[in-house]
């Protein structure tokens, strides 16, 4: 039974670390999505401060969003869990991690660590097999003509060729992995919204075109009066400008916004405070200004939309203030940023609906590339088709052929009732069947055919009766 630290003291470890690193994207920023207590930071509601405390509800951990995002996790919370492996966490630097020797220390943490890890790579490794196993299934590739232990290379943060144990090199190949697929997070998240879009207008293109001319005007009509409804709302202030920052301070938090004190801001919003506001902490702030959009209840409002324009707004901030690029912003850094002229004169905030996320040109290669998968579905339809038609006629071939089998049976079985008994041989059934009696039974018929067997022979043994009439002799 392993101990869990404190997910507030993980997290400030890590952050302390983190701001060691000036600037360079590490595998600590995976930590603080996966083990920060607080993942979605919420406001501070000033107005429920006489309020009796509630129960602390504990969180659930946020997904990285990586495919081996539980595997992460898990290796980490063990880590935490031996005394040496921490102590060195907390000196660590952007130099011990990109030449690995904070890996290194792996050799020194514990054997019941140790061998908690090595539980985890196994688990790990037999979960990928699986997921190989079900690529090459749907692609109708014969997994026994492939190497597995080739194919698991194609994973990186793990090494392929030790799958029993977790070694320093599995350490090493986890950070460097998780830091670059987590660079690469936010532009994927763009680029799936950006599909998400074009995909919503090509089923409504097509939904138009199954309508008749009179249903097709007016259901034009009415998405157009839909838009237009969606586009009536409030200014928007630009995220991190003084307006936008006051409204917090003002509706948020209950307090006069003639008092407001950027200092003081900062701090009620460092909700853990540990003192920096993270990527969940920043795009808390926006929820005011996001509200002013999308409302769940609304049809033409899309609260994927609402991500997106979240995460802009984060992006935003991230760019004009986090002038170290470590993706936090330290006090230091936010006060500075509040000296900035856009702070007091931000330009206009330009929503999604501005402008389309995607060119008539992408639509069309992305509605070929439909066409193509469409084309590609329908070819293996065809084939699970005629493969379906063929075990059907294997079926009834089948069938004609246990027919046939059971029609021969029938006729032995009648023409072994026909036959005449045999001498010796067991008399027959009424179902043809042969019929044996049992060994008493043969004793007791021998026993009753002994005494008359035994009186023929002495009658076959007595002399001739003499002739009648013949002359007595003297």
């Amino acid at each position: 039974m392993f101990l869990q630290p404190a997910a507030t003291e993980i997290d400030t470890n890590l952050r302390l670390i983190l701001r060691r690193m000036n600037g360079t994207p590490t595998w600590l920023l995976l930590l603080l999505l996966s083990l920060c207590a607080v993942a979605w930071s919420v406001p501070v509601d000033r107005n429920g401060a006489n309020q009796e405390p509630k129960e602390e509800v504990p969180e659930e951990n946020m997904d990285t969003g990586l495919y081996y995002d539980r595997y992460l996790r898990e290796v980490i919370e063990v880590l935490e869990t031996d005394p040496h492996f921490r102590e060195k966490l907390q000196t660590a630097n952007t130099e011990d991690i990109k030449n690995g020797r904070l890996s290194k220390e792996l050799d020194l943490v514990s054997h019941h660590v140790r061998t908690r890890l090595d539980e985890l790579k196994r688990q790990e490794v037999s979960r990928l097999r699986m997921l190989l196993k079900a690529k090459l299934d749907s692609t109708n590739t014969q997994s026994l003509q492939m190497d597995h232990a080739s194919l698991l290379k194609q994973f990186e943060h793990l090494d392929p060729h030790n799958q029993n144990t977790f070694e320093a090199k599995d350490l090493e190949l986890l950070i460097s992995t998780a830091t670059k697929d987590l660079e690469n997070y936010d532009a994927e998240r763009h680029e799936e919204f950006k599909r998400y879009e074009m995909l919503k207008e090509h089923e409504r293109r097509e939904y138009l075109k199954g309508l008749d001319q009179e249903k097709r005007e007016k259901e034009e009509k009415r998405m157009q009066e839909l838009k237009e409804k969606h586009r009536q709302h409030p200014k928007v202030n630009a995220p991190g400008s003084v307006a936008q920052l006051r409204e917090v301070w003002e509706e948020t938090d209950g307090l006069d916004p003639q008092e407001f004190n950027p200092k003081t801001f900062f701090k009620l919003h460092d909700t853990n405070e540990d003192g920096v506001l993270d990527e969940q902490e920043l795009e808390a702030l926006f929820t005011k200004e996001l509200e002013k959009v999308y409302d769940p209840k609304n049809e033409e409002d899309d609260m994927m939309e609402m991500e997106e324009e979240r995460l802009r707004m984060r992006e935003h901030v991230m760019k004009n203030v986090d002038t170290n690029k470590d993706r936090l912003v330290s006090l230091d850094e936010f006060l500075k940023s509040t000296e900035k002229k856009e702070f007091n004169n931000p330009k206009e905030w330009e929503t999604l609906d501005t402008k389309p996320a995607y060119t008539e040109e992408e639509l069309q290669r992305f509605e070929a590339e439909l066409r193509d998968k469409e084309e590609e579905l329908k070819r293996r339809a065809e084939t699970l088709r005629q493969e379906q038609e063929l075990l059907k006629e294997r079926g009834k071939a089948l069938e004609a052929q246990r027919r046939e089998y059971q029609q021969a049976v029938l006729e032995m079985s009648q023409r072994q009732k026909e036959q005449p008994v045999v001498d010796g041989q067991p008399p027959a059934g009424p179902n043809g069947e042969l019929q044996f009696q049992p060994e008493s039974q043969k004793q007791e018929d021998k026993e009753a055919k002994a005494p008359a067997e035994h009186e023929a022979e002495v009658q076959n043994n007595l002399p001739a009766e003499p002739p009648q009439n013949l002359p007595i002799h003297t």
